[in-house]
Parts: structure tokens; C-alpha cells; sequence
């Protein structure tokens, strides 16, 4: 290939913005050489690296802009420490379906036990899967929704949280909430019904919603929506951090008494 070419495709690519493949090109046409690539071959092997770039880069994009307090996997999580966990159904949720069809996602289970390890695997694998993600603390989801209110900016900051394909609310009801900050999530839930995705962790049951939300009707109607169209996972097992203390000798859990 003359300079002149050469020159030439590489302005090509910075038009078609394939920027990959101008990083790269000279690699691809030594190793299209030496494999003996007919034209065909070679135009694969260009797309497929451009296509590849453009995939990486937007999932490392879409990582940076879902705030994941922590790196976590599906193949990183200790399924034999907490085998009430359907493993065919964390593998389903991973594709993304669930977010096409505008379903939630409600993961129930004491602390420890991994809700938020899998809230935040799910969430990249649905970033992966072409969808955009949000995740936050329901602490941190309310204080921000309550200064919005008090600074008159309510109905934009409930339109920033609405928007992501897939919005996780971690921790929900390790504190209770007022009924001004339950009117503020039910808000948000109204927003997103049958629209986008929610994910949810939470320690609390159903039955404790009510008085999560000091409010018994307020809490009725947020778990019709969220449970309509949803997966609910209840994850029963010990904690991941009071097992290791327990085999270090750290801790000791409690000998039951005898009745007297």
C-alpha cells in the first residue's frame, strides 16, 4: 500500500469515525498478510474490531455513569454460601430481558448475605446487555429527592432518576422513613410503573413495609406496583462477613439457653 493510501484511509476512518481501526490498521493488514485474508476476510476483521471497540467503550461508559460504589460479578459470588439462590434465574436476569419488558427486580434477605453483590453483578450485565443503569442507596435516592423539594427542583431531579433503563435502589428500610420521604419514593415509583426497571434490597419483608413507611396505605400501593411485573428473590443464609469472623475465632454465635 502506497503512503498515499494509506494517507487515505485513515482520513476515511476519522470521517466514519472508526477509530479502531485507524489505531490498528497497520496490525490488521500484517496479520491479514500473514493468514492470507481474502478482501472479505479482512473487511470482517476491520468491523468486527471497530464493533468490539465501540462495545468496550460503552460499557466502560455506562459503568462510570451507574456510580457502582464497588467492582462485582455473577462469577465472583459464592452461590455454594447461599444455595436458596436460584442460579438459573440470576443467569436470566443477566441477559437484560427483564428491563425490555419493564419488569422489576426485588432481592429480600437479611444483611451480609449478598442482595447488594448481586444488584450491582445484574446491573453490569444489563449494561453489557445495551441498557443504561443508575445505582443508589435509598438514603442517599431520598436525601437528594428532599433537597430537590426544598430548592424547587423536584420535578427534575424525579425526571433524572425515571430516566435510567434500570434504576437500583440499595439498602431500602435499614431506616425508617418519614411519610414526607415515602411520598417522595412513591412519586418515583409512580413515574417508572411499567416504564423502566427498578431493583430493589432491602431487609425488610413485605409485611414491614408499613411500618418502614409509617404509612400502611402508602406502602400498599408502592408494593402493587413494584411487585406487579417483578421478580422477587429471598436469599436465607448467613451472613458473608459474620461467617468469616466465625471461622477466624472472632466471633462465637450465641450457645442456646435451657429452660429452666
Amino acid at each position: 500500500m502506497s503512503e498515499l493510501v494509506h494517507q487515505r484511509v485513515l482520513e476515511h476512518c476519522k470521517r466514519l469515525r472508526l477509530g479502531a481501526v485507524a489505531a490498528r490498521l497497520d496490525n490488521l493488514l500484517d496479520e491479514a498478510t500473514r493468514g492470507q485474508m481474502t478482501y472479505l476476510d479482512l473487511l470482517d476483521l476491520a468491523f468486527r474490531t471497530e464493533a468490539e471497540s465501540k462495545l468496550d467503550r460503552r460499557v466502560r461508559m455506562g459503568i462510570q455513569i451507574a456510580h457502582f460504589p464497588v467492582i462485582k460479578t455473577l462469577d465472583g459470588f459464592d452461590y455454594s454460601a447461599q444455595p436458596s439462590i436460584d442460579q438459573g434465574l440470576m443467569r436470566e436476569l443477566s441477559t437484560g430481558r427483564f428491563v425490555a419488558n419493564g419488569h422489576n427486580v426485588l432481592l429480600f434477605g437479611p444483611p451480609g448475605v449478598g442482595k447488594t453483590h448481586l444488584a450491582i453483578a445484574l446491573g453490569r450485565a444489563v449494561i453489557q446487555a445495551g441498557y443504561t443503569v443508575l445505582f443508589v442507596t435509598a438514603t442517599e435516592l431520598l436525601a437528594a429527592l428532599d433537597r430537590a423539594q426544598s430548592e424547587g427542583r423536584l420535578p427534575d431531579k424525579l425526571a433524572h432518576y425515571a430516566k435510567p433503563k434500570l434504576l437500583i435502589i440499595d439498602e431500602l428500610g435499614y431506616l425508617p422513613f418519614d411519610k414526607k420521604a415515602s411520598h417522595l419514593l412513591f412519586q418515583l415509583v409512580v413515574r417508572r410503573y411499567e416504564r423502566t426497571s427498578t431493583m430493589i434490597t432491602t431487609n425488610q419483608p413485605v409485611t414491614q413495609w408499613g411500618t418502614v413507611f409509617g404509612d400502611e396505605m402508602m406502602a400498599a400501593a408502592m408494593l402493587d406496583r413494584l411487585l406487579h411485573h417483578s421478580y422477587a428473590v429471598t436469599i436465607q443464609g448467613e451472613s458473608y462477613r459474620m461467617r468469616e469472623k466465625r471461622k477466624s475465632g472472632l466471633w462465637k454465635p450465641p450457645e442456646p439457653t435451657t429452660p429452666k
